[in-house]
């Protein structure tokens, strides 16, 4: 018997009727995993806001590390489920994966950079058992000629190296660690089942010493908890010791889904921030462009100061892989 019912609306259609149909897999540590007949794999990118890639991928829907921050746990109300907590606590891993992509990166262009794990974690604990992302990658490692960028909060990437290098050989790969910050009992409250943030910068330097394109994304910027200059300039600079080669970072994008984890949240941890975030976030989900601005500025200063030369290399690097004149001659290995 499922541990939860769906809001009684008939008939479920799309993606909230094959929520509905998803066997059990396992319970435990209050979250409950279930298979997803996924239909589709390869989402392409509507979003208004300039973001470097074209076409996303999430092997999963939900995400066990219960960031507070998360902005995504609005993608569970397709499945007819309002309650933000669930998000982190019932799991659907996605069926059929390497088949559908392969049949649905016919539809990817040159130039059109593909981002794995931007709605949740690929390397989430799910990922340990089930391994739908190694083959999501297995399937990119028999094709060549694509811009791939990797996110993750997870030191688990770095159980899939050799195929990692495998997949870079023919493709562009980028790498981004995300790290918020270097302490550890914040972390340990704002990511509550995330690795611990020493574990993930050790992550960043084995991928750097492999060879591979790695970077660290310090997002999101937290106001009054994460930005304190100097907090940004101690992830800077651990970054720049393991080997990161770019940085960048960006504010909170908080959406209604997700105000109503974070709000109490910070109403538990940091009770004279909440009347700030109210005023902030009322009646919008971005900070003032000034806001991102300024952090963008500092990272910027603190990438100089400590010789990491880019903030974020997806989106180029198709190009500086294969220059104009091969552009042809990739169109026929697709």
């Amino acid at each position: 018997m499922p541990l939860f019912a769906l809001p009684p609306k008939s008939p479920l259609v799309g993606i909230a009727r094959l929520a509905s149909e998803g066997e059990s897999l396992r319970e435990g540590h209050n979250v409950e995993y279930f298979t997803l007949p996924a239909k589709s794999l390869l989402n392409r990118c509507v979003s208004r806001r300039s973001l470097p890639f074209t076409w996303t991928i999430n092997p999963y829907r939900g995400c066990e590390f219960a960031c507070k921050y998360c902005y995504a746990r609005y993608t569970h109300e397709f499945m007819e489920m309002r309650d933000g907590a669930e998000f982190e606590q019932k799991i659907y891993v996605k069926q059929h994966t390497a088949e559908l992509l392969r049949r649905e990166l016919r539809r990817v262009k040159p130039r059109e950079p593909i981002a794995l794990g931007t709605a949740t974690d690929p390397y989430q604990p799910a990922e340990r058992r089930y391994e739908v992302t190694r083959g999501i990658l297995e399937e990119f490692a028999r094709h060549r000629g694509f811009e791939l960028g990797i996110v993750t909060k997870s030191n688990l990437i770095v159980r899939d190296v050799d195929l990692l290098r495998e997949v870079s050989r023919s493709n562009a790969l980028s790498i981004h660690i995300t790290i918020t910050t270097l302490d550890v009992e914040l972390a340990r409250i704002l990511e509550p089942r995330a690795p611990r943030p020493d574990l993930r910068m050790d992550a960043v330097r084995q991928l750097s010493e492999a060879g591979l394109t790695v970077g660290v994304s310090c997002s999101p910027v937290l106001p009054g908890i994460t930005d304190a200059p100097a907090d940004l300039e101690a992830v800077v600079r651990a970054a720049a010791a393991a080997g990161a080669g770019h940085i960048f970072a960006g504010p909170l994008f908080l959406k209604p889904c997700s105000a109503a984890v974070f709000l109490p949240f910070l109403e538990q941890h940091f009770p004279h921030l909440v009347e700030n975030y109210r005023q902030r976030y009322q009646d919008r989900s971005f900070l003032p462009p000034s806001y991102g601005k300024r952090v963008a500025q500092l990272i910027a200063a603190f990438r100089r100061k400590y010789g990491i030369g880019r903030a974020d290399p997806r989106g180029t690097m198709y190009a500086k892989k294969w220059p104009a004149q091969a552009f042809d001659e990739q169109l026929t290995l697709f």
